[in-house]
């Protein structure tokens, strides 16, 4: 994990402004004590580490972020314990998503995507995730190289 400090490429650096961004938008988060890098390929994916004050008694206190060509999401930390396992977790969440935006049933229970709920949306976001699963999931984590 890189501090975000560390980052230095400024594609990957602007995926971690839009992580931090998207985690302070939310009323839950209180002040962001630190971040890290666990993984990002420039303009396509980043997965962030946060620590943060959480702004109610309910709320964990350190989360992952993705942020990337695909829609911002959060996840707890509990069962991802590293960036893979994390990207599985939104892989699965998002593909939920899909299937409603594909059925047409309501989206209302399942993770917020920033774009309406249709088919053709469904189906550009399946894309993204099935490279997601084949290029970074499915595949050791020492195989796969990354940018800072």
């Amino acid at each position: 994990m890189v501090p975000l400090s560390q980052v230095h490429d400024p594609e990957v650096r602007e995926l971690a402004d839009e992580a931090l961004r998207f985690l302070e938008s939310h009323s839950w988060c209180g002040r962001v004590k630190s971040g890290e890098l666990a993984f990002a390929i420039a303009g396509v994916v980043g997965i962030f580490k946060f620590s943060f004050e959480p702004a109610r008694p309910d709320v964990d206190s350190l989360l992952w972020v993705v942020t990337g060509d695909l829609p911002p999401a959060y996840l707890v930390t509990d069962d991802a314990p590293d960036w893979q396992s994390a990207l599985a977790g939104y892989v699965d969440e998002m593909r939920k998503w899909v299937a409603a935006a594909r059925s047409g049933t309501s989206t209302a229970e399942v993770i917020p995507v920033n774009v309406s709920p249709t088919p053709e949306y469904a189906d550009l976001l399946e894309s993204r995730l099935a490279f997601l699963e084949r290029g970074l999931i499915s595949v050791p984590a020492e195989s796969i190289e990354g940018d800072t």
